[in-house]
């Protein structure tokens, strides 16, 4: 039936060409909806436990969605009457900021400071120009001895300051981001034409949203164009033959075209993992093109006309592309066991490129070829010739390849335990991306962008006004001040401690927490009705009066390291305070550093299904338990030896290389499926021995499998120059991974199907 369906196709080319055309156009016209996703809670579904815990902080307080300007003036004194006045016009202006609900600095922080009886709450810095030598002095001297101040809006050494400004995005519009940001970065250049004595660093969690569409895009502009051109000088040189070249080229745009379009069809939104899948499905469609083309040209160097020639590759070829299209759109596929949706949406976006690369590569292809000119010059090509050479090679020297490579097997997957998993989600951009540069001269001078968030309530229908429960927070806020991890502890019971002091005198003794219940309420309703608007206390007190945010800024650590601080502090919360404020501390950085270890629980799952149904469909193909089972072997030995070498060279595993296994388990099946299926063949029709039939496989489909896979290798090593990390790292390791593969598909599968793979005796 399928020979039928051919014989049609190949009878009427330009019909099938012009169809498929149409076909793809239509597809592609959905690309008008493809948009770029913006929040870095796209990482997290919405039943993610950290994630919950949160928003239900963030729903709790207002939310900590920030900018950051750090202001850097070049002479290293913020204390002085232009860089302050600087800070102080930028307060103001910053209020102009899309969604802004709060601005924080040095010159609207509420200092607070006795009058008789009297409180007085001011601002710490007004009218900067006009102050003298010693009120600047004064005025440094409160600034980096407030807890509330020092590494939060201003260094210990006074030569950096920040201005924060908390936003509040409503969420309805795609823009609200971008919007945010853009204005942020233009205010930014108008402070720095202002004052060309200050440079301006801009950070915060608004600026990272905005950072990782930039990514995607700076990816999208370089990475594509350079993998297009590598792949076809690489084909071009390989199978030399211009309509060979042409023709790939049609099928890889129309591939990417038509994924493209099914994706804005669908409405999924494009995101930096899933900014990969063009190039996934290029490599992945030239693939299938030049096990189709090898054969169809060595026909015709063999003398077949130019049908006849296509007819004996589509007979070869059909099955075996079926086949690894079939799994390697089931490898990705187990993405969707993934725990973050962008990588979910990757697998989808990459099985649907397959399945289109499948169609384009048996229909429009070997139509294309037909009505292109096409001159081959007679003769065996030379990479038979070499191919014959090599299987001689590995005939003769199979007992040493078998046993040095399971030697090598052994050596790289015994260095699993090596890798850690690890990640610093700053470090997922570039070096040169201006958000890491932004933020690591913020961590080193200022403050930082990882915070560990509580919410801490009194318990048992007390108010936070309670002596008792004031006691447990600040004990547990310098607890954490003690860790070296920690720059900043922001806590209510600064201000409790600092409006003691002011009440009594302005005595340093009595900067200690109130005894009573009642004075401490009574202090902080005195200071809150004195706060001017937009600096209340609703990011620090609920609405209900009984729990009190606590937020702890953090140097860059790694996932481990924040994970084992946030360790530390349950267990001393259980060991030191009442059950009632046994909490876990909620963030984003909390959010990331538990995503890589609930991504690779899911996907040992979703790689696991993969591998068993993968298993059965190469058993059920090849017609034979002893093969199939021996198939195993080659797809699960390269991507234990890839992570074991990575564990040798690298040692750190992230949340990009959790999805690693299910991304290359289908594709590393697919030189196993071509070799075996050409292996089989011999077998069964031509009744070789397990000898011959090795060398009619090198012959058939040897240059075949070693272009894919260099192509592969390509494609996915192209992606490790990509500027975001997580794509990087996941295309260095699936192009590591892929030449493993290769290499043990051409050393270490021929030599065990020549010991163990005898048909005739094992079906």
């Amino acid at each position: 039936m399928a020979e039928r369906f051919f014989q049609q196709l190949l009878r009427h080319p330009w019909w099938v060409v012009t169809a498929v055309l149409l076909g793809v156009a239509l597809l592609g016209s959905g690309i008008r909806f493809l948009t770029f996703s913006n929040d870095y809670r796209m990482f997290f579904s919405a039943d993610n436990p950290q994630l919950q815990a949160f928003e239900a902080l963030q729903n709790t307080y207002t939310k900590n969605d920030n900018i950051l300007f750090v202001i850097a003036p070049r002479d290293g004194k913020v204390f002085k009457p232009s860089t302050l006045a600087t800070i102080e016009w930028l307060t103001k202006e910053a209020w102009q900021i899309p969604y802004s609900i709060r601005v924080d600095s040095l010159s609207n922080f509420q200092h607070t400071s006795a009058d008789g009886d009297d409180l007085l709450v001011r601002d710490l810095i007004k009218d900067a120009e006009s102050l003298d030598a010693e009120q600047l002095a004064a005025a440094e001297q409160v600034a980096v001895n407030e807890p509330l101040l020092r590494n939060r809006l201003v260094s210990p050494s006074a030569h950096v300051a920040g201005v924060n400004i908390t936003v509040q995005l409503p969420g309805k519009k795609l823009t609200e981001v971008p919007e945010a940001a853009r204005f942020a970065y233009d205010l930014a250049e108008r402070v720095r034409q202002r004052d060309p004595d200050v440079d301006v660093y801009l950070t915060g969690m608004v600026v990272m949203n905005a950072a990782f569409p930039e990514a995607s895009q700076q990816d999208m502009q370089t990475l594509y164009p350079l993998m297009l051109l590598l792949v076809l000088v690489f084909i071009g040189m390989m199978l030399r033959s211009v309509a060979g070249t042409i023709t790939t080229a049609a099928v890889i745009v129309l591939t990417i075209i038509g994924t493209m379009g099914i994706t804005g069809w669908l409405g999924l939104r494009m995101s930096p993992p899933t900014t990969s899948v063009p190039v996934i499905v290029m490599t992945l469609a030239v693939a299938d093109c030049v096990h189709i083309l090898v054969i169809f040209l060595q026909g015709m160097r063999r003398g077949l006309e130019r049908v006849a020639a296509m007819k004996e590759s589509l007979r070869i070829n059909l099955a075996p592309v079926f086949l690894t299209s079939l799994t390697t759109a089931i490898g990705f596929l187990s993405l969707n066991f993934s725990d973050a949706p962008p990588f979910r949406d990757l697998g989808n976006m990459s099985a649907m490129g397959v399945v289109i690369a499948f169609f384009l590569s048996v229909i429009f292809l070997p139509s294309l070829m037909l009505v292109l000119p096409l001159r081959v010059v007679r003769g065996p090509a030379e990479g038979q010739v070499r191919m014959a050479a090599f299987a001689e090679f590995v005939i003769r020297y199979r007992n040493p390849l078998l046993w040095s490579m399971a030697a090598l097997v052994v050596l790289l997957i015994a260095q699993l335990p090596r890798n850690q998993l690890n990640d610093v989600f700053v470090e997922y951009f570039d070096e040169e991306i201006p958000f890491r540069i932004n933020t690591e001269f913020a961590s080193d001078n200022l403050t930082g962008i990882y915070l560990i968030e509580y919410s801490l309530p009194a318990g048992d229908g007390k108010k936070i006004s309670d002596p008792v429960f004031l006691r447990h927070v600040e004990a547990f806020a310098d607890w954490y001040r003690a860790q070296p991890e920690v720059l900043h502890v922001n806590s209510i019971t600064d201000i409790m401690k600092r409006l003691n002091k002011n009440m009594h005198g302005d005595d340093p003794a009595w900067y200690r927490l109130p005894d009573e219940n009642d004075l401490s309420a009574q202090y902080l309703l005195l200071y809150e009705f004195s706060l001017p608007f937009g600096l209340d206390l609703n990011n620090q007190i609920n609405v209900a009066r009984d729990a009190t945010r606590l937020t702890v800024t953090l140097r860059t650590v790694s996932t481990e390291q924040l994970l084992a601080l946030e360790q530390r502090a349950q267990q001393w919360l259980a060991a030191n305070t009442p059950p009632s404020m046994h909490v876990d501390g909620a963030s984003s950085a909390i959010m990331f550093a538990h995503i890589g270890h609930r991504n690779i629980r899911s996907m040992l799952e979703g790689s696991t299904l993969a591998l068993i149904l993968i298993s059965a469909i190469l058993l059920v193909a090849l017609r034979s338990v002893r093969i199939g089972l021996l198939s195993v072997i080659p797809n699960l030995v390269p991507i234990g030896m890839a992570f074991g070498l990575w564990g040798v060279l690298v040692g750190q595993v992230g949340l990009a290389l959790s999805v690693v296994a299910g991304v290359t388990i289908g594709i590393v099946v697919d030189d196993t499926v071509h070799f075996l299926s050409k292996y089989v063949r011999a077998q069964r029709e031509q009744g070789l021995s397990p000898e011959d039939a090795v060398r009619y496989a090198f012959s058939t489909v040897g240059t075949a499998l070693w272009v894919t896979s260099a192509v592969l290798v390509v494609g996915f090593g192209v992606l490790a120059l990509s500027t975001f990390e997580l794509n990087a790292g996941m295309g260095l390791l699936t192009a590591i991974t892929i030449a493993i593969a290769l290499l043990a598909d051409f050393v270490f599968l021929p030599p065990l199907l020549m010991k163990f793979g005898g048909i005739r005796n094992a079906d």
